[in-house]
């Protein structure tokens, strides 16, 4: 081995595993499903093919893994659909924060992706149906509200990314501007 080069680190298969998955998680958060190959992912990884190989039998195989890690941080973190409510920005905001590549995978890319848009589309649906029953306090018109359960995880999500987009300033406030958000829309559907 030449002076100063290191010797890469062995990962054990779960360990390695992981690490392949955010590397993933990086190349394709750059290109999508489409524009990214294998190659391009090894590269990320600084491994070779044949490894990424070894673990998955496919790149649609790898991109779903993706999409279930992320899929379950975000659950972990938000408790679930059904436990989504007013903390749920804030855990959103923290996904989002710790892991920006898996989180605009899941709602950018992914939801443009035919095979994979299941992803996002059934989170989204479980965000409006715990919306819609968590305005059932705030809106008395029943139209109104099913507008509004559309509308507030829409703008969620895409505040989350421009915030994503905008360089993440301001961690502290951002669930805090968020939910603001949230309530001015509530206050503007109902009427206000």
């Amino acid at each position: 081995m030449a002076a100063g080069k290191e010797r890469p680190k062995l990962l054990r298969r779960p360990e390695r595993r992981r690490a392949l998955v955010a590397a993933a998680a990086r190349a394709f958060a750059r290109n999508g499903f489409g524009g990214t190959n294998l190659e391009d992912v090894a590269t990320e990884a600084g491994v070779s093919r044949v490894l990424i190989y070894r673990h998955f039998d496919s790149k649609a195989q790898l991109y779903q893994a993706v999409l279930e890690d992320i899929r379950d941080e975000l659950m972990d973190a938000t408790g679930g659909p059904a436990e989504l409510g007013p903390n749920s920005v804030d855990a959103l905001v923290q996904v989002a924060h710790t892991n920006p590549d898996g989180f605009r995978l899941f709602f950018v890319h992914a939801a443009r992706e035919p095979e994979f848009r299941h992803h996002a589309d059934w989170l989204r649906t479980a965000m409006t149906e715990t919306t819609h029953r968590y305005l059932e306090r705030m809106v008395s018109d029943d139209a109104q509200r099913r507008w509004a359960a559309q509308l507030v995880p829409m703008v969620v999500i895409a505040a989350v990314i421009a915030w994503l987009d905008a360089g993440s300033p301001q961690p502290e406030r951002t669930a805090a501007t968020i939910a603001r958000i949230v309530g001015a829309i509530i206050h503007a559907v109902d009427g206000g």
